[in-house]
């Protein structure tokens, strides 16, 4: 279980860098556009995809750290054993069902994209295979997500276990 989720946290500091990417690529765009009075349509695609990637892929690094959005209200003030198992209802009724929901019906539209041979609809947009490419990340994100839920009922399940 460590491993998984290792991995999970690894792929999330290792996308957090392409954030830096996004600004950086932004800040090209301002100042072709405002002093070059030019600019590149697949320059300004490439931003929206590096943000639903940076999206997609540090879904299951923020689940690991701990960081997603829940109501706090009562669960912080739950004892370690009621946290856990308000985690490990949440990760079989809620997480695991819809991570395996999402993999099943994104398999098709992800596939038709690589049949297809997919690019962007905009004339000068991404080209074949960044669209493909970044569409294989919703079934991978779900992986991810599958993986770490996993993680999270077993960490749940142990402290359970401890405290009874």
């Amino acid at each position: 279980m460590d491993l998984l989720e290792r991995i999970n946290v690894h792929v999330g500091r290792a996308v957090a860098w392409l954030t830096l990417v996004m600004v950086l690529v932004t800040f090209v765009i301002v100042v072709m556009r405002y002093l070059f009075d030019s600019g590149w349509i697949w320059l300004q695609e490439s931003v929206t995809w590096m943000h639903a990637a940076v999206f997609m892929l540090a879904a299951a690094y923020t689940l690991a750290r701990e960081e997603h959005v829940r109501v706090d209200i009562f669960y912080r003030r739950f004892t370690p054993r009621g946290r856990a198992f308000v985690d490990a209802a949440g990760a079989l009724l809620l997480l695991i069902p819809v991570a395996v929901f999402i993999i099943f019906t994104s398999w098709d539209y992800v596939l038709i994209s690589w049949q297809i041979r997919e690019s962007s609809r905009e004339a000068g947009g991404l080209i074949y295979p960044f669209i493909p490419i970044l569409k294989s990340l919703i079934p991978l994100m779900a992986l991810m997500l599958l993986l770490q839920g996993a993680v999270l009922l077993v960490k749940s399940m142990q402290i359970i276990r401890a405290n009874t």
